[in-house]
């Protein structure tokens, strides 16, 4: 398997989404979700960057293995977007 980074162009639908990839220098394959980021839900949107792993034997075609996090996102821990273990968000006083 070749595993590379790309960036998610658009969701296709049934699924697959169109990735550019960053090494062939803007090569493009459609890729499906690896089955543990179904199991966790994990949500993919365009713009992501994501993993791949792609077969060498059909290069058009692959499967996402890992979203990478987003650091500027906020909602992190301590900041201003934080709610806390609650789903309401942090309880008042």
């Amino acid at each position: 398997m070749i595993e590379t980074s790309g960036v998610i162009e658009k969701e296709q639908g049934n699924g697959f989404y169109l990735v550019t990839l960053e090494q062939p220098e803007g090569h493009q394959c459609l890729c499906r979700a690896a089955g543990k980021l179904t199991k966790f839900r994990i949500k993919l949107l365009a713009g992501d960057k994501v993993l791949v792993e792609i077969s060498p034997y059909d290069l058009t075609r692959g499967r996402i293995t890992y979203r990478e996090r987003n650091a500027g996102a906020g909602g992190g821990r301590g900041g201003p977007k934080s709610s806390g273990n609650r789903p309401g968000g942090p309880r008042r006083k």
